[in-house]
């Protein structure tokens, strides 16, 4: 340790040195050596120095002394690789000495798993945290109605069934094929007649489309946006899988999206939620923290049902039919991040219920204006 000490960055002077000792009659007697008996301290010999008869060491000396030579030995083990650093020494004297370097810095409090953060301080910073739930056509590639009400029209041909209203084709819009020939067109409930139409009708709808499928102006840009930020995605249709996924094929999209809902993966279509609350929960989402992205208002509906925030993209109706959604949009690329991050920001206040506060202020102004019920005679008027 005097070895340590000498050659010490910190300077100190030798630990064992002279000592200034006082005697019993109070003259201080410089004290040159001492006979120190020596241990063995992790595998090296350190002496420790043992109480002379007659002479009493000055007590604010070796203090100082202890605190340098704990210092040392420290700094000694603290720079070695291969000897891990015991966390006591075992020393009586709080020395200050804070943790080397390599320990630094201490865990956050806020990165503790157990106090159930809603979100880590890197996720906070990235997008991780949100999920974005895409519909198909009108939305992610460019769609025409026209071709949907040609192959309602053609299937009830087929089947000697009177064409559908106008009004009618547009309240099935976004319904499974089998929900709208039950519900709304009431042609068959019978399990059997209803798959078999609407697989004959998906086949119709597939041969007048022609397998051309093109990308809406910028839906590609922000998909990549979405691609760079490491942000999960979901599509939703309520067309079959197989077609699904040869339309991904078809444009290069095909392995982006982290969870694909089709048609055969849910009972219903819009403006049930129960498509986007599925894949929220294949996401592992909380459905205040996805964001859907459709092109008309039964998507808007079937989105705030489940609780979700709703960007409607203006393709095939006007900006001001589209009110109801959180967002209006005519290209998705007119969206930022930033505004993702601010939609699925669930600690706003609207995600708060009014009522309760409500219903406090109203018993607040009762009780600070109380009514009061006085007994009138009717002969006094």
């Amino acid at each position: 340790m005097e070895s340590i000490s000498a050659t010490s960055l910190l300077g100190h002077r030798p630990v064992y040195g002279g000592y200034c000792s006082k005697d019993v009659s109070g003259k201080r007697k410089q004290v040159q050596h001492f006979q120190l008996p020596f241990t063995e301290f992790l595998r090296r010999k350190v002496s420790f120095p043992i109480s002379l008869p007659g002479l009493r060491v000055d007590k604010q000396t070796v203090p100082s002394i202890k605190a340098q030579a704990m210092e040392l030995t420290k700094e000694a083990y603290s720079y070695r690789e291969n000897v891990k650093i015991p966390r006591d020494f075992g020393y009586g004297i709080d020395t200050g000495v804070g943790r080397r370097p390599g320990l630094w810095p201490p865990e956050n409090r806020a990165d503790n798993p157990v106090l159930q953060n809603p979100l880590l301080r890197q996720e906070r910073m990235g997008c991780g945290w949100l999920g974005a739930i895409f519909e198909w056509e009108g939305v992610l590639i460019e769609d025409n109605p026209d071709l949907e009400n040609q192959a309602w029209l053609a299937l009830a041909r087929e089947e000697g069934k009177s064409p559908p209203p106008a009004f009618m084709l547009r309240r099935i819009e976004g319904m499974k094929n089998e929900q709208a020939i039950s519900e709304v067109l009431c042609w068959s409930r019978d399990p059997a007649s209803l798959k078999r139409m609407a697989f004959r009708k998906e086949e119709i709808y597939q041969a007048l489309q022609g397998g051309i499928y093109t990308f809406r102006s910028g839906s590609q840009e922000f998909v990549n946006v979405l691609m760079h930020y490491k942000v999960p995605m979901a599509l939703v249709s309520t067309r079959p899988r197989k077609y699904l996924e040869i339309a991904m094929r078809a444009i290069g999209i095909e392995g982006v999206f982290n969870v694909i809902v089709a048609a055969e993966d849910v009972y219903r279509g819009k403006p049930d939620p129960e498509m986007f609350v599925y894949a929220a929960q294949l996401l592992q989402f909380i459905p205040e923290r996805c964001i859907v992205f459709g092109n008309s208002n039964q998507t808007v509906e079937a989105a705030h049902d489940a609780k979700m925030k709703c960007v409607a993209v203006a393709s095939k109706h006007p900006v001001y039919e589209l009110g109801a959604a959180d967002l209006v949009v005519r290209r998705l690329d007119e969206l930022s991040i930033v505004d993702l991050k601010n939609l699925a920001d669930i600690e706003s206040a609207e995600f708060g219920s009014g009522e309760p506060e409500l219903e406090m202020e109203e018993e607040l102004e009762a009780d600070r204006y109380p009514y009061s019920s006085v007994g009138v005679d009717d002969d006094f008027w």
